[in-house]
């Protein structure tokens, strides 16, 4: 099956169904992406299959609903939601849905983002929960990573489920739905939206259901709640209406896991408990925190722990009680709750405001008794004069030290500041000319790639352009390093392509080792993906590494003919040669009577030598004809032959040779035997 972002929201029907064609299929949006079918839909937006024409690649296509740009809040909706997008698609993790890119097309908002072929935790929740513990931490533990990352690039998620969580067919965890909830309160640090609150009851954190506010302890939550999911198979608060579960998550501490699953250990628990505690001063300030308690509690179930009583201490939650009231929710209806649970729309309800401070008497002074004074003379008529007089100056020194401290708090308040220029898409020097000119300090972060702009362009600015800032402040300028394309680490060593992989924010995957008649072992041949190619940061990008010249197996030819040898070897790209020939007397003539091989492999062009047959050594039979017998086998035997006699037919018993077998004068090999014939 193919998974995509957002693939948790409800799936449209499938052909059949009496429903009508989606009126979007087909369309090319932007000029650039071809729509395929409908593969998810929630109540914000709807997900597509889709062609990148441009690059030829399958993307997976986000596109907001019509309706929620109509009027001008919604525009305004739109346009944040455009603009978290830009910022989650900054965010390069491995456990991240990376988003490729986000346009307008003609009032259809969109995003693009990577394709993931695979299912959703939710599925893997629904096959295999409850899961052992160890399991259910390893699923965790990606997921944290991801939300570690945004945490630390300034993002909440604000919507984690098992339905935002995809698993691809290779196994990699992957989070989706970045930036879209924090779009809905980009400006207001809350997650709402004209008192709607947005997110999934059965993860929602209680300060999310009390005022909307939310930070990185939100997200904690969530994730908090769907460990518990995954050990037990089932959510910690249910209830008949979303607001009966809002109202559970705010009353009601999420249960141990072990009231379901005995043989958890109580340091699991813990876990449980510190990350879904309802005051979230109790919980891990952010995922990476949360997820080096993962690690310490992984380890403790990996050396085989029962418990561990100091690590369970450092976890549990000292938990204080919570006075929050939600009767007042009651009144209102609500639809009942799907198990794909979608993302759902509450009313925000502010607490009640806090009772006015009491404002203590004032202290009892003891009274003084006052003696009536003696009388005496009425006051000088010039010291009722100066008195008059004093009252003016008085006032004019109120009015004067007045305009002082008002003149003193909007210097400093307001008149003494700046408003940092807009320097974003603007080339290095134009940037920093426009700074310096506001008498601004310029400094550097680290570059990054960005396809959509050239090398040496400002990426991000902080603080960024408009906010206020003192003359002398100093702005962070990130540049972009342009497309970020394979480096050409042909002819290096390994180490050196590697470094110079990480230098491009990629990442390096395997080896694979191929033979090369012209580059020395150890050097790089080419890449996977070649050089050249655009990417995106944190890619998997392998080498072929030369394996140097391929050995060539020679084989054992003695006693077979040279001219099959020679042409075997020739084929392997080897040369034979004769470097001697021999007399052998069992040997044929051009066969192989030794292969003197030299030591250590041979390689295509090598020389190989042989010692071929020339056959039996020939030696000319003596004439002996009419030798007595005696003087006739001292020159066979010194010719090197054997003798043999034997009488002639018709003989007279002479004792003289008459003639031989083979013939007088013949040639024959060296110690063969010769028969001659008496008469």
């Amino acid at each position: 099956m193919q998974t995509r972002p957002g693939a948790g929201e409800a799936r449209p029907a499938g052909r059949g169904d009496g429903r009508p064609a989606d009126p979007l299929q087909g369309r090319l949006l932007d000029g650039r992406y071809r729509l395929g079918p409908r593969i998810a839909r929630g109540g914000m937006a709807s997900v597509h299959e889709a062609l990148d024409v441009r690059l030829d690649r399958t993307v997976a296509v986000k596109i907001m609903h019509a309706g929620l740009s109509d009027s001008d809040s919604d525009r305004d909706f739109a346009e944040r939601f455009v603009r978290e997008a830009r910022a989650a698609a900054r965010l390069s993790h491995p456990n991240v849905v990376a988003v490729h890119d986000q346009g307008d097309d003609d009032g259809t908002v969109f995003l693009v983002m990577e394709l993931v072929s695979g299912h959703t935790l939710r599925d893997t929740i629904a096959k295999e929960s409850p899961m052992p513990a160890a399991r259910a931490l390893a699923l965790i533990e990606p997921v944290l990573s991801a939300l570690a990352a945004a945490h630390r690039a300034g993002l909440i998620h604000r919507d984690v489920k098992p339905e935002n969580v995809l698993i691809s067919d290779d196994g990699r965890v992957k989070v989706a739905d970045f930036g879209l909830a924090k779009a809905v309160s980009a400006d207001t640090q809350h997650t709402a939206t004209q008192g709607v609150l947005i997110g999934t009851v059965s993860y929602l954190a209680p300060e999310l259901v009390i005022d909307g506010r939310a930070d990185e302890r939100a997200d904690v939550y969530a994730a908090g709640v769907l460990l518990y999911e995954l050990l037990t198979g089932v959510k910690p608060h249910e209830g008949e209406t979303p607001i009966a579960v809002a109202y559970k998550h705010v009353h009601h501490d999420v249960p141990p896991p072990s009231e379901r699953q005995p043989d958890l250990p109580p340091y699991v628990d813990a876990l449980v408990a510190r990350a879904t505690a309802r005051d979230r001063t109790l919980r891990p300030a952010d995922a990476a925190v949360f997820l080096h308690q993962v690690h310490r509690v992984s380890q403790a179930l990996a050396d085989g722990l029962r418990d561990d009583p100091e690590l369970t201490q450092d976890l549990t939650p000292y938990v204080g009680h919570r006075t929050t009231d939600l009767d007042e929710l009651s009144g209102h209806e609500w639809e009942p709750l799907d198990r794909r649970e979608p993302t759902t729309a509450l009313p925000l309800f502010a607490p009640p405001p806090p009772a006015p401070e009491r404002t203590p008497p004032p202290p009892v002074l003891p009274q003084r008794i006052v003696r009536p004074a003696a009388p005496s003379e009425p006051p000088h008529p010039r010291q009722r004069t100066r008195r008059r007089r004093r009252g003016p100056l008085l006032l004019v020194l109120a009015l004067v030290l007045a305009l002082a401290v008002g003149g003193g708090a909007f210097w400093y308040g307001w008149a003494r500041y700046t408003v940092a220029p807009t320097v974003l898409g603007q080339e290095q020097s134009a940037a920093v000319a426009s700074l310096e000119d506001a008498d601004l300090e310029v400094a550097y972060a680290d570059a990054v790639y960005d396809p959509d702009l050239p090398a040496g362009s400002v990426v991000d600015a902080d603080p960024p352009g408009g906010a206020q800032v003192l003359p002398g402040d100093t702005v962070t300028l990130t540049l972009s390093l342009g497309e970020l394309l394979v480096p050409q680490v042909r002819g290096l060593d390994e180490d050196a392509a590697q470094d110079a992989l990480l230098e491009r924010q990629l990442e390096f995957g395997e080896s694979v080792g191929r033979y090369s008649e012209k580059v020395a072992e150890g050097t790089v041949l080419a890449s996977k993906p070649q050089a050249g190619t655009e990417l995106e940061p944190g890619t998997t990008v392998d080498l072929v590494i030369s394996r140097g010249r391929r050995p060539i197996e020679v084989g054992d030819w003695v006693g077979q003919p040279f001219e099959r040898a020679e042409a075997a070897l020739e084929d392997k790209g080897l040369v034979a040669k004769v470097s001697r020939r021999t007399y052998d007397d069992e040997v044929p003539e051009g066969n192989v009577v030794e292969q003197p091989l030299a030591v250590g492999p041979h390689y295509r062009g090598d020389v190989i030598e042989f010692v071929v047959s020339r056959g039996p050594e020939l030696v000319e039979v003596p004439d002996v004809y009419l030798f007595g017998v005696e003087a006739a086998e001292d020159a066979m035997r010194g010719a090197g032959f054997d003798v043999a006699f034997e009488d002639a037919p018709g003989g007279f018993g002479l004792g003289y040779v008459s003639r031989s077998d083979p013939e007088f004068g013949s040639q024959a090999p060296r110690g063969s035997l010769v028969t001659l014939y008496v008469v």
